[in-house]
This record gives structure tokens, sequence and C-alpha cells, in this order.
């Protein structure tokens, strides 16, 4: 019997899931089905395409589909008819289903503020690939620029525009930057770090109303006076995509409601992404996105009909031009079960360092990062695998030990363990980028395109490259497998 699987959203988590689903064989159709009128593309990457970075075809994902697997742009699914097991698309047509993956993902806040409704030509939210397009339209010719909330992205759209030349002030309601993550001080830290790149922050000052003209646009701040733009750009978070499901009937608190293999409280229909909420959590990032894609394809399929999705502790990174920053965990000790806590800080405004490091039985649960800290890569690790963290605490803080120099920029490859993880985002180990290396991959884009590393929020990409260059140097290719690639490359040409 062949089995119909239809997936309705084609952004970063439905493309993953038809990838995943034709890659792994079998007896069934996929449908997949994208509101949006173009490819599903990498949203980690559009602040980049702000700043003029990159171009719109770096941010395209390339997932390898095939025979097998239909995708439909600029179709929107309008209706679940869960009697019928069909979903009907804006255009009136139907598409039956044996199982059914919502992957709607989420969709940008717009303040209930007076003057945003309708929004006026030049005020923009960041969210989608048409918002950015239409953000680099109203940057043409514009001098200054507003971004209401200084969240991780606000903050990266901010970076991305000054980048540009344009006049950036990054208005907050809350006293310091990227509030979930960050203390105080290190949302100092970073405003500071801001300044210093062309972003202005007005921190504390609640945003009351939007006056709009032919001129340009004007924040209005309370007591706090008011801000003129020529452009205004809206940065106030995401809400989960529900209203096909709720509409459907499916169980909905802040998101679609899933169990540990992604199943909704209809058994026939799956939710994966920004619109799941499992264990009364939402994600938001991309990693636990791609591993509940792994699951669902696993379950259906059969390769492994008990998987079960098991959240990984969030790390987020900001790493925009000029900015270094990693913060993890509980660093406040809010989600602590008690007993001895050790806390740890040390900051340098002037050269826009700040780290903090909490650390319970031995064992890391929080940390910020900020500035240019050798340690990073080994506080992620330490905070991933939960492993004892080194007697000098000062190593992690400061990335050297006392007394000694500072440490080179990337220890060699060779001190990592194979299950230490070099792409959070696609979960790739060093020990499975050594694996592809010694299969016939002899760069670090080969590398990247047979495991997925470096393809998500692009961290990594520095690492991945330092690993194919100690391999080309500890394991270079051998004759035999020069004549094999020769024979392969042969046989392909001809």
């Amino acid at each position: 019997m062949n089995e119909r699987i239809v997936v309705v959203g084609y952004g970063m988590a439905g493309a993953r899931l038809a990838a995943e689903l034709h890659a792994r064989g079998g007896n069934h159709s996929i449908t997949v089905l994208g509101a949006e009128p173009h490819r599903a593309y990498n949203r980690i990457m559009l602040s980049t395409l702000l700043a003029g970075r990159i171009g719109e075809p770096d941010v395209e994902l390339v997932e390898a589909v095939g025979p097998g697997v239909e995708v439909r742009t600029g179709a929107a699914v309008t209706a679940v008819d869960r009697a019928a097991g069909e979903v009907v698309t804006d255009d009136g047509e139907r598409h039956g289903y044996d199982h059914l993956v919502l992957a709607t993902g989420s969709r940008a806040v717009v303040p209930p503020l007076p003057g945003l409704a309708p929004l006026p030509e030049r005020v923009v939210p960041f969210r989608t690939l048409g918002d950015c397009r239409r953000i680099l339209a109203a940057a043409e010719g514009a001098r200054r620029v507003v971004v209401l909330g200084g969240g991780l992205l606000g903050l990266e759209a901010a970076r991305g525009l000054a980048a540009r030349g344009l006049d950036v002030t990054v208005v907050h309601p809350v006293g310091h930057l990227m509030e979930r993550q960050l203390d105080p001080p290190a949302g100092a830290v970073l405003a500071g770090t801001l300044a210093g790149l062309g972003v202005r922050s007005r921190l504390g000052v609640p945003a009351t109303a939007v006056s709009a003209g032919a001129d340009g646009v004007r924040l209005h701040l309370g007591d706090a006076g008011t801000l003129d733009a020529d452009l205004l750009v809206l940065c106030c978070g995401v809400r989960p995509d529900t209203a096909l499901a709720a509409a459907a009937g499916l169980a909905v608190e802040r998101g679609v409601v899933v169990d540990d293999r992604m199943r909704t409280s209809d058994r026939r229909i799956s939710a994966i992404g920004d619109c799941a909420q499992h264990d009364g959590t939402l994600t938001g990032l991309v990693a636990p996105a791609w591993a509940q894609a792994r699951v669902v394809a696993d379950v259906l399929t059969g390769t492994d009909p008990l998987a079960r999705y098991r959240p990984r502790p969030a790390v987020t990174r900001l790493k925009a031009a000029g900015i270094d920053l990693a913060a993890m965990g509980d660093v406040d000790g809010t989600g602590d079960p008690g007993g001895p806590v050790e806390e740890l800080t040390f900051a340098d405004p002037a050269r826009g360092t700040y780290a903090r490091l909490r650390i319970r039985d031995e064992r890391l649960t929080g940390a910020i990062l900020l500035g240019d800290n050798p340690a990073v890569g080994t506080v992620v690790q330490l905070f991933d695998r939960g492993a004892p963290v080194p007697a000098d605490r000062r190593s992690l803080l400061l990335g050297r030990a006392f007394g000694e120099a500072p440490a080179g920029p990337a220890a060699s490859p060779a001190l990592m363990p194979d299950a230490a993880t070099v792409c959070r985002c696609n979960d790739v180990s060093k020990g499975a980028l050594v694996a592809c290396w010694r299969a016939g991959a002899r760069t670090a884009a080969e590398l990247s395109a047979e495991t997925r590393a470096a393809t998500g929020c692009g961290s990594c990409r520095d690492a991945v490259a330092g690993i194919a260059a100690w391999l080309a140097e500890v394991d270079p290719p051998t004759d035999e497998t020069r004549d094999s690639e020769t024979d392969r490359e042969t046989v392909e040409v001809s």
C-alpha cells in the first residue's frame, strides 16, 4: 500500500522532513505544500542577507529529494478535513493524506500599537524572505532606521542594516538587551559593543504609537519622546502558527500539543518545528526542529517505530559581524534543585568581554560568554555533554589558565573526542566528520554536503574547516584513494 504523507509548510522543518522521508525510502508518496511562493530557505541567514554579505541564492536550502516527492509553492492550506483525511488549499484543491504533518512555523508578532493597523508602507516585520526583500527595498535611499525589539532577531537585523551604513537605533522596553538569555551586566556589555558597531540602544522605554507619512515614520515613546526614521523594522517576537490546527479541533495550548513521537491529539497528524509544543515547551530554534523531523521520518517509514524526541539543552548563538555571543542554560538558578553552587564572573566592558558560569556538582548549569573567548567551544561541549568542569575555572572564564599566554583561536582537533558535537543544528560529531573524510570527502565543503554540518546557523563553519585542514595534514589521501577517486570521476564523466 502506497502511504500518502502530506507536509503542510515548506520552511526549514518541512523541507528537512521531506528529505529525511525520501532518504529512508519505503512505499509512500510525499506532498509538501508551502504558502510562500519560493523554495525553502535558511531563515537564520536572513540577517546576513540584510547585511549584504550574501545574495538570495545563498539562503536557498538544497535538500535532496527525488521521485515520490512533490513540492508545491504558493499553496497555502486553508483547512484540514480530518474526517475525509484531506487538506484544502486556497485555490480549492484537496489533497488526501494517510498521515499529515504540520510544519506551519510561526508568525511575526505585530504589537497592538495605534498606527500599525494596517501596516504603513515603511513599517516592516522581520521574519520571512518577503519581509527581507521589503526591508532592503525600503533601505534604498534611507538614512535612519529604528528597530523595535532588542532580542536576538532584532539585534541581528540591526547589525545587518548598520553594516550597510545606515544610522540604526534599537528600541527595547526592557532595561537590558536579550533579557531571555542575558543578565543585566552582559546586556550592558553587549549594548556597548553594538554602539561601537554603529547601533545605538534606547532601553527601558515602551513604544506607545506609530505615525507614518510620505517622508517616513515616527515612533512615539511616551514620556521618552519620539524617534523619526525612514524605516521601522518590527522584531517583537514570534507566535506559533496554530490557526490551522485549532480550526481542525486538535489540542492547542501555546503551540500544537505533541507527544514524544511528535503526534498530535489525532494520531494521523504530527507537528514539528516552531508550531509544536512538546512537554509544555516551544522551541523556536532550528536544531530541535530538525531533530523532530528525524523522529517523524523514523516513525512514519518504520525505520524506528519507537523513536522518541528527546530535547537537548539549548545554546543561543549571536554571531553577527563583530559580535560573538553564546548563552546557555540557567544562569539565574531558577531551575536548580538545590545543592552547592559556584558563580564565576569576569567582565571587561572596554574590550567588550563578559563571561559568567554557573556550576553545580562540578557541572555547568548555565553560561554566558560574550566577546573574544577561545574557551567558548570547550564551554559549549561541557554544557552539552554534562561533563565535569576543569579544576582551574579561570581557563573557562578567560580562555586560558592563570599566568599563561592566551590560547590559540582553535586547539588541535586531535584533542577533541570523537563524540564531541561540532554542529549542534544537525547533531554532527567530530567522529562523523572523520568517518566522512575517510569515506572520500576531501574538503570542508564536501564534509558539509555529506553530513549537513554548517548548513544551519553557520556558527560551526570555522570548526568544520579546521577539522578538514587537520585531516588533510594527518590523513592525506593515499595513492589507492586517489586512484579510486579518479576511477569514480571517470565513470561519472563517461
